[in-house]
């Protein structure tokens, strides 16, 4: 395997590169890169006098290690105080935020750390934990002597806000999991060669094709959690990298249980995939946890949501009009938020999911039809962009059926519509459908599989891996 090792971190632009592991093969350390960087670079230079960046995202996804390496690489010094694991005597500074020069003062002689106006950082490490240091940064910001970082989860859960005033002196980031333009820069494929081929337009052939796909879905296999692709490249080994993931999903539902204990969000959690794959038109929250109060349901629904550990997926009821102001919010789907994870979820199970049962994923030779599957693989690539998920369904005439099309992506008054299958191309009614009903609305019409690339009329039929390049 090609693996990304680089022994002189000054060889590299330090602007691009985030350290979300080191790993130590030979004397020799590894570096992934990731886009959020680059946002902070742009916080940095156009915004840290006035807003605190907020690195938002489910856990393990790299936000504490992209923070701290953007800390080392770009200041003098800093601080970093973990709350997860923060001694009282820290803590107690917060309780007099109005003498700043104390404050500072304090803070260094209990780390151990100097810090220089204008060149100095200081981090909010799971800031959730810590609500009066959240709070605090509406007068930290405003005093212009240094920058902050926040990274949090469960960020906006309501106990975690209920006695604080949110400050509006912060620019959130969102930190998702490894999109899969950063996972080929971390296994050393070459990204930058499908920027090429979606270039051209024209099919590539079947040989090309079928070890693209192979790529994509060894993507889909691992995933993109950091802690998954550091197992992958340094193990090499499936049952190794299913139990990183079974240890993600355990971290998810102890904080689950923390917010519910009853274990409701963990069920609803837990039967994503299972309703996918019955190609149902909406969740149901009733067959996951049994039919309870609605009102109560949908809290927590709402706390699974902003764990960030799901997509939420609404209905447009009218693609005409707009997605956002037709979103029915009785109506949606849940993805995972990772497709690795949601491999593992699939099989949880069993004890450990095999060798023997990636390589049967790798190969496409699993006994299933797996379109829900590469649905949420699609699912993260859109939100990796930034983009809300929706989709749009409609009864058919005269029949008890209906159409279906999986994604929907406006891009200024026109809509976008995709439509995913696991292998051929040949059956794809709805999305002809969809094309009749909104013609005059629509901008472009996809088919996403593991086919090569291929016209039918207006309808683009493209290789799933190219998905990235086809969102406005």
């Amino acid at each position: 395997m090609n693996k990304r090792i680089n022994t002189d971190k000054q060889m590299l632009n330090k602007r691009t590169l985030c350290a979300i592991t080191c790993v130590y093969e030979g004397g020799s350390i590894m570096w992934f890169e990731r886009k959020a960087y680059d946002k902070l670079v742009d916080w940095k230079e156009n915004y840290a006098n006035e807003y605190a960046a907020l690195l938002e995202g489910a856990r393990r996804v790299g936000k504490s290690t992209i923070a701290e390496t953007f800390a080392k690489n770009e200041y003098k010094s800093y601080i970093m105080l973990d709350f997860s694991e923060v001694a009282d005597n820290i803590r107690n500074i917060f309780d007099d935020i109005g003498n700043l020069d104390l404050f500072f003062l304090r803070l260094q002689a209990e780390t151990g750390i100097t810090l220089y106006e204008n060149e100095s950082l200081i981090i909010f490490d799971e800031v959730q934990l810590f609500p009066k240091a959240r709070q605090s940064i509406k007068h930290l910001v405003k005093d212009h002597r240094y920058h902050y970082i926040e990274t949090g989860s469960l960020i906006s859960i309501k106990k975690n806000v209920k006695d604080i005033l949110i400050p509006s002196e912060e620019m959130k980031i969102q930190v998702h999991p490894m999109d899969y333009e950063e996972f080929c820069g971390a296994v050393g494929y070459n990204y930058s060669l499908l920027q090429r081929i979606y270039e051209t337009g024209r099919a590539i052939g079947q040989a090309t094709n079928r070890k693209l796909m192979r790529d994509f879905r060894l993507y889909m296999a691992v995933g993109g959690m950091p802690q998954a692709v550091e197992a992958y490249i340094r193990e090499e080994n499936f049952t190794g990298i299913d139990q990183v993931k079974r240890q993600i999903i355990a971290l998810y539902e102890d904080d689950f249980r923390k917010l519910d204990p009853s274990g409701r969000i963990s069920a609803m959690y837990h039967a994503i995939p299972a309703q996918l794959a019955k190609g149902t038109r909406k969740y149901r929250a009733s067959s996951a946890i049994g039919k309870r109060n609605n009102t109560k349901s949908e809290d927590l629904l709402y706390e699974l949501i902003d764990s960030k550990t799901v997509l939420p997926c609404y209905n447009s009821a009218n693609p005409r009009v707009s997605l956002a102001d037709t979103k029915d919010f009785d109506r949606y789907k849940l993805y995972l938020a990772d497709t690795g994870l949601f491999i593992t979820l699939m099989f949880i199970d069993r004890p450990a999911v095999e060798n023997e049962l990636y390589k049967k994923l790798l190969s496409d030779k699993l006994p299933a039809n797996l379109g829900y599957l590469y649905e949420n693989a699609v699912a993260q690539m859109i939100t990796a962009i930034g983009r809300e998920l929706y989709y749009h369904t409609w009864e058919k005439a005269g029949s008890t059926h209906y159409y279906e099309v999986d994604f929907l992506i406006s891009n200024r008054n026109k809509i976008s519509g995709f439509e995913v299958k696991s292998s051929g191309t040949g059956k794809h009614e709805s999305i002809g459908a969809f094309a009749k009903k909104f013609s005059a609305n629509i901008g472009a019409l996809y088919v996403l599989s593991q086919k090569d690339v291929g016209t039918e009329g207006s309808l683009q039929k493209k290789p799933v891996y190219l998905t990235p390049f086809l969102l406005p």
